[in-house]
Formats: structure tokens, sequence, C-alpha cells
């Protein structure tokens, strides 16, 4: 097998098994990673966290009778689709502090993050938030939100390891289009757009795992695995009906590899520049990952070995495919 793979763009639709495949492998000693999969031991972002906080932000200016900056409502989908960029674009922030051990300590958690977020949108062409907001609006925002942009400040920083020496960095993240659209999906939605947003620094390293699932069975996991009274959790977090229905009833990972020239493959055109990054896809449309919602020491030997083994298939043919 090569070299390890640097980074791991883990992808599917919501509630497919991300996470829980994220869990399992963190879960792995560097050996057991290495020798199952040929990746190192996982250093994890992932974009959900940042939508929660948007959707805080939204919930909390509506609370106030003001037009929520991100979401109109908490059911519904943005109200700003390019903000499906804003989100890769804070991803390749993360991933230039993570390379260059940078763990930002601001004063305030919260300007910090709404700085970023105005600073994403302006680099994918979408209007900043909080820039021309009334200051006092701004800072009330701030104190009310302060401990949740802390807490998600905290772990981002806690996840930067000493070094990236032997690592694998999982980027993980959802995107789909409207139930029932035609294919390819306009920008900006579906992942021809969004892995078109990734740093080149990325693209140069990354490949894909692709989580397969049906849309149906996406929303019957969605239904199943939310707690509403965790709405900012990894594992159990819901996505509304409409959002399931209206952002992912669909995906393009099937065209993007019937239209990449190259058996496992995912052709990115940025800049000018085009790669084809290799992918696997696991096959969990007969579910295999659920189990993982369980503490540790609840999962079964049988249903880890089902889980190795489904895993193990898709990461020999995204391996096939970087040495092709």
């Amino acid at each position: 097998m090569n070299k390890h793979l640097d980074i791991l763009l883990l992808t599917a639709l919501p509630a497919s098994g991300k996470s829980e495949a994220r869990t399992y492998l963190a879960s792995l000693s560097p050996e057991e990673c290495e020798q199952h999969f040929g990746i190192g031991h996982t250093v994890q972002l992932d974009d959900f966290p940042y939508v929660h906080i948007m959707r805080c932000i939204s919930d909390q200016l509506t609370a106030r009778n003001e037009a929520g900056a991100y979401f109109r409502s908490s059911s519904l989908p943005f109200r700003e689709p390019l903000d499906w960029g804003t989100l890769i674009e804070l991803m390749n922030e993360d991933y230039r502090d993570l390379v260059s051990g940078n763990k930002p300590a601001p004063e305030s958690a919260a300007g910090y993050m709404f700085d970023r977020f105005d600073r994403a949108r302006l680099v994918v062409g979408a209007a900043p938030v909080f820039a021309d907001m009334d200051p006092g609006l701004r800072t009330e925002l701030e104190i009310v939100l302060e401990d949740e942009c802390r807490d998600l400040l905290e772990k981002k920083n806690a996840e930067h390891p000493d070094t990236l020496e032997g690592k694998t960095v999982i980027i993980e993240f959802a995107r789909g289009g409207a139930d029932g659209s035609a294919l390819p999906l306009p920008a900006p939605y579906g992942y021809k757009y969004s892995f078109s947003q990734l740093a080149p620094e990325i693209l140069d390293k990354a490949s894909i795992l692709y989580i397969w699932v049906t849309p149906e069975e996406s929303r019957r996991k969605n239904t199943h695995r939310t707690d509403p009274d965790d709405p900012g959790s990894i594992l159990n977090h819901g996505v509304p009906a409409a959002v399931m229905y209206g952002d992912y009833g669909c995906d393009d990972m099937q065209w993007l590899l019937d239209n990449s020239g190259k058996a496992n493959a995912v052709k990115v055109e940025r800049d000018g520049k085009e790669w084809l990054l290799p992918i696997g896809r696991f096959d969990n449309r007969k579910d295999l990952t659920t189990f993982i919602r369980d503490d540790l020491g609840a999962w079964k030997p049988a249903d880890m070995e089902k889980l190795r083994a489904g895993m193990e298939a898709a990461f020999r043919d995204l391996h096939a495919a970087r040495g092709a």
C-alpha cells in the first residue's frame, strides 16, 4: 500500500454514517489505521459546528424581530446559498491553522467567530453579515453567544496535534441539491461546487471517502438520530425536513464519478487547474454504523467486523485509484 493518506474528505448525505465512521476511525490505534485503511491516526475537521453557530445567530436575531442572518427560520435552508462556499472557506482556514500550529485565543470568541464568518463570505462573493450591523446589536449577540462560540473554538484548538507527521486530516461535510434536481447540480449546490472551493493545498493531498445511502435512508436515519435537547451534537443533531428535501434530496457524487474520465476518481477544477481525486465508496445502504452511537464498551465484535470489512473494501478502491 502507498504512503498513508494525508487528507481524507469524508462525504455523504446527512445521517448516512459520516460521523459514526469518523468516531470509529478515531477509536483505532495508529497501527490499526495503517494496517486496515492506509491512513494515519486521524485529526478531524467538520463544518457542522459552524452551521450550528449560524443557526444560533439567526435564532437570536429573529427572537429580537430582526431578519435571520443566515436562515429565515430554524426549519428552513440557508437564505444565501453561497454559504455552502462560506463553510468550505472556514474549513480552508481550519486546515491552515492545523498546518501552521495556530491556536487562536481571542478575548471574545464570539467576536472572533463573527469576523471569520464575514471574511469567509467575502471570499465566496456573499455580503458580510456583521460589517454593517448596529454595533449595539452585535455586542448583544456576542454576549449571548460567547459560550457557544468559546466551546467551538476550544474544541477546534484541542484537535491540534503537536505535529501532522503520520496523521490523516479528515474533513467532513455533506452536500446535495433539491429532491428531483437535474444533474449536474448548479453552483453553489452539490459536491462539484464545494470541491472547487477547497484550497489548492488541500486538493493537492486529498482523497475522498463517500458513504453511500439513498436519500430515503438518509431521511429515515436523520429522524432516528435527532435529539432535540442536543442540537449542537455531532452525532445527534437533526436536519430540518425542509432542508432534507431542499438541500439534500439528492447529491451529485455518482454524476461526478461518471464524468471524471477515470475509474474511482472525481475531477475537480479550480483556478484553471484540474485535480483527479481518488475516491472509495463505502456501501452503508444496509446500516453498518448506527451501533457506533452507543458507548464504546457496548460495541459488539460482530458489528465492528462488518463495519471494518465494508470500510476496507472502500479503501481498497481508493488506494487502487491513487496508484493508477
